[in-house]
């Protein structure tokens, strides 16, 4: 009967930590993909320091609904497309950024002009 309340307490702990393991695949290889185009545009310079900054904060607001959606276990449809909403339009900002008209060619932390 011991064991069965120490496992029953292992269990209770553990659960929650599952739930955030929860995969989701489709999401969390988007947000890879995401993080790795802001860091090729900050190595290319076609984003500034403050652009990077800004859209590094879009990306963990993303993954933070994401965390919010798995907290219970399950990740609903509904949740998995405002998540896939948010990271659509994180996608139009981290595009628009890197093709705007400022940049950082030479890494000082300052926007280049033409």
């Amino acid at each position: 009967m011991n064991n069965l309340k120490q496992t029953f307490a292992a269990l209770v702990l553990v659960a929650p930590l599952l739930a955030l393991a929860q995969p989701t695949p489709g999401i969390d290889q988007r947000q890879a993909n995401q993080e790795q185009r802001i860091q090729q545009g900050v190595q290319s310079g076609s984003l500034t320091p403050r652009e990077a900054a800004r859209l590094e904060q879009g990306q963990t607001h993303v993954q933070n609904m994401e965390n919010r959606a798995k907290a219970d276990g399950v990740v609903t449809a509904g949740e998995r497309a405002r998540i896939q909403n948010a990271q659509d339009n994180q996608s139009k900002r981290i595009a628009k950024q890197k093709h705007d008209r400022q940049h950082d060619y030479n890494h000082n932390g300052r926007m280049d002009r033409r």
